[in-house]
């Protein structure tokens, strides 16, 4: 959250080892005044009640009428339920909020629902201003025979009584984690406070954590009916849109009031063995906060690094009118292959190539990705990145572009299946759809941000968002790592702009035996 000039940011930690460790899960709490470099304060929650005793888990932040804040979040009780608590600050005018007090009524909501697994009610969202001109959140639930974001009402944030029906609900297995709920406006790309009045033609976005991965529904919020309703009623959830594509779970977004945009960002777990992630004594990152909106055409959200983010580029080089044909790789050099920023917008030539899509490509994009790794028509062509001098290590994030009936379906890939050499990484290869009028607009863009083990890439302007985790030999000095543009597609591909940056450190505290969620 933002609060007084200063951004918050919460997060599950274990104090006391790099792994996950039932009961030991608290809150770290980092400050910082541009999202890019960071304070460590004092932990602000740690599991000493009969409410939380087994762990302190996921929850949300919600700035109050008048500009107070208070932190909703689930703690696991002594009789193994999870209940949300009420956390306030103690000192208002300290704008680094060091000090919170648990609500002496904690738990504010307990698990008395009927049909309720009372080990999967948890993750309680940012508050809303519901249409009775009370407060509201979700929280997430998995029930006998579905799963939902059941919804709460309260005059105060102290007392809560649940509404009869849920904000949403699907006849999933899985239970949703880390449940959101914001309201966007197409084309629009600054953000819309929650904690207010929505403008008119506002559409929603219901996000949820499940199967691994982050995904969301656009729709409308029906004040009538006190509930969030799809656009379009998509029964198989694998045809979800993702937040990302790649490693990446459990994100939160907020309202920056200093900018007036909605930013989020998620957690990228370790895909490493644990024994890697004793030895150097944290496991887990944040991803680079994202600026996040709806698009022009209403139905998807686009995702993009922040502004603040440029502030660590330096040592830029730049390439223009480049021609990759079938079997072309164009070293990229002069930055630091380790931590870069790199734009590059690809053109192809001849855009009959394309070969047909099929819809059913939409239900497994990863297993697409490892056939369409081949050469095609029209790709694929991208970037490979942290490759070995003899290429037996590297890492590609790449496009395939199809032809649909009415547009072009571009599939983005960022494949790690021979991204390292050691045998313990997980090393799969990644990959999501995205349409595109490639006559009308020509050109696709791909930005990735590499910081050593991390990349994220964003394509076609945002439209996919993967994030991977890597661990080549070459990034523990083992040689030097290249970056390359390529082309394996039959159709030339023209690159008219590529620019680079080395990224320098940002300053953010990391202690042995954290392990940051």
């Amino acid at each position: 959250m933002y609060y007084k000039g200063i951004y918050h940011n919460f997060y599950q930690y274990n104090p006391h080892c790099a792994l996950w460790c039932w009961g030991d899960i608290a809150w770290g709490h980092s400050v910082s005044t541009d999202l890019v470099n960071w304070i460590q304060l004092e932990p602000v929650i740690e599991p000493d009640n009969p409410s939380d005793i087994d762990g302190c888990w996921t929850g949300s932040a919600t700035i109050l009428s008048g500009g107070q804040p208070v932190i909703l979040y689930t703690g696991v009780s002594i009789d193994n339920c999870q209940v949300q608590n009420l956390l306030l600050p103690r000192n208002l005018s300290d704008p680094y909020l060091r000090e919170w007090t648990k609500a002496g009524n904690n738990p504010v909501i307990q698990p008395v629902v009927p049909g309720l697994n009372r080990s999967c009610f948890r993750d309680p969202t940012t508050g809303w201003i519901g249409p009775d001109g009370l407060w509201r959140i979700a929280v997430g639930a998995q029930l006998y025979s579905y799963t939902a974001a059941l919804l709460y009402k309260s005059e105060d944030f102290l007392s809560w009584t649940r509404v009869d029906h849920p904000l949403y609900s699907h006849n999933l297995s899985n239970m949703w984690e880390c449940p959101d709920f914001f309201a966007v406006l197409p084309g629009y790309n600054s953000g819309l406070d929650m904690s207010v009045a929505v403008p008119r033609g506002a559409k929603y976005a219901l996000k949820m954590s499940v199967g691994y991965f982050d995904k969301y529904l656009i729709g409308v919020y029906d004040l009538k009916r006190d509930a969030f309703v799809p656009d379009t009623i998509v029964d198989d959830c694998r045809l979800w849109l993702r937040i990302d594509y790649g490693n990446f779970y459990a994100s939160k977004s907020f309202f920056d009031l200093k900018k007036g945009r909605r930013i989020i960002w998620g957690w990228s777990q370790e895909a490493d063995c644990r024994s890697d992630d004793v030895a150097k004594g944290w496991a887990g990152i944040h991803t680079i906060p994202r600026t996040i909106w709806l698009d022009d055409n209403g139905k998807q959200l686009l995702q993009w690094p922040v502004d603040e983010i440029e502030s660590l580029r330096t040592n830029e080089i730049n390439h223009q009118g480049l021609e990759l044909n079938k079997g072309d790789l164009f070293e990229i050099n002069g930055v630091d292959t380790f931590q870069a920023d790199v734009e590059i917008y690809f053109e192809p030539m001849s855009i009959d190539a394309a070969e047909p899509f099929d819809p059913s490509w939409l239900l497994d994009p990863e297993k697409h990705c490892c056939e369409a790794s081949v050469h095609g028509g029209i790709g694929p062509f991208g970037l490979v990145i942290l490759a070995s001098n003899n290429m037996d290590e590297h890492t590609v994030v790449h496009f395939r572009v199809y032809k649909s009936q009415r547009k072009y379906m571009i599939l983005m890939c960022s494949d790690l299946r021979r991204s390292s050499i050691r045998p313990s990484p997980y090393t799969p290869a990644y990959g999501g759809f995205f349409e595109l009028d490639l006559a009308k607009e020509r050109n696709i863009s791909l930005r990735t941000l590499i910081d050593r083990s991390a990349v994220e890439s964003f394509g076609g302007g945002g439209r996919v968002c993967i994030t991977s985790r890597v661990y080549p030999a070459v990034l523990a000095g083992v040689g030097k790592a290249h970056m390359y543009a390529f082309n394996n597609g039959s159709a030339t591909v023209r690159v008219p702009q590529l620019s680079a940056w080395t990224m320098r450190n940002a300053h953010v505290n990391v202690e042995n035996g954290w392990s940051a969620i």
